[in-house]
């Protein structure tokens, strides 16, 4: 399982638009075969982050995701309403919790 961590630093006159630009592209994506989760947060100390929390069942899911029309319609719109983004993929780290 792979997560993405995309988050947003939305220019304040333009949040309003960017959480409705959003609910298209959440819904569609969730739609999507290899989608666990897909949804959009606010830092509760600053409004105009919103960030993206995504999981996904493998790298195939999240390339058929990127070249999808939903994503590649919404997102250069989206990317016209921030003014910076940082965009990070985590897997887990297997740890044995168990003790002996």
């Amino acid at each position: 399982m792979i997560h993405i961590i995309a988050k947003n630093l939305v220019k304040e006159s333009q949040i309003e638009t960017f959480k409705v630009l959003t609910k298209e592209l959440i819904l569609k994506s969730k739609e999507e075969e290899g989608c666990i989760a897909y949804d959009l947060y606010e830092d509760m100390n600053n409004p105009t982050i919103l960030t993206f929390i995504e999981m996904w069942s493998d790298e195939e899911a999240i390339e058929k995701h990127n070249q999808s029309d939903h994503f590649n319609k919404i997102v250069p719109k989206l990317g016209k309403l921030i003014k910076d983004k940082e965009v990070s993929l985590y897997k887990k780290v297997p740890i044995n919790l168990k003790t002996n």
